[in-house]
């Protein structure tokens, strides 16, 4: 069952992921699609064959949800493996990068793969179901950036 596929893949998929704030919120997209289509999430994504982390960062951001931000900081790698069937590899396994940046430009829409936007207060996120990796790094993103 195993390819070159996300869904059954034969090696992790590299995903970049930007934890962008505005102010004291952070910039949340509601995923289109599988792994954990229809839940809030970071933007990000699958980063293309010759694209710098960096270039990928921006792209992710900006195509996801039309927003530019500063200089991004490297910030945490996280690793997203889901469990397949018995006897098969993981279903899904994402390496994923995340950088950590202030908002410039661009008023936050839903583009690409993702279903909403959204820019989340602090006290907002308990009750959004993100994935607790996604809380992890909100908050160190938020430490990191001074508050």
């Amino acid at each position: 069952m195993t390819g070159g596929g996300r869904e059954y893949p034969d090696r992790p998929w590299v995903g970049i992921g930007v934890i962008a704030f505005r102010g004291d919120r952070v910039l949340l997209i509601r995923r289109g699609r599988p792994p954990r289509a229809g839940e809030w999430s970071l933007p990000g994504g699958a980063q293309l064959l010759g694209e710098t982390a960096e270039a990928c960062a921006r792209r992710e951001l900006r195509e996801e949800t039309g927003v530019e931000v500063g200089p991004l900081d490297l910030l945490a790698v996280v690793d997203s493996i889901v469990p397949g069937d018995a006897g098969t590899g993981p279903r899904f396994h994402y390496t994923i990068i995340d950088f950590v940046a202030r908002w410039r430009s661009g008023e936050a829409r839903a583009g690409d793969d993702a279903a909403a936007v959204m820019w989340a207060a602090p006290e907002e996120l308990p009750g959004l179901g993100l994935w607790p990796e996604a809380l992890r790094v909100i908050a160190l993103g938020r430490a990191r950036l001074g508050g």
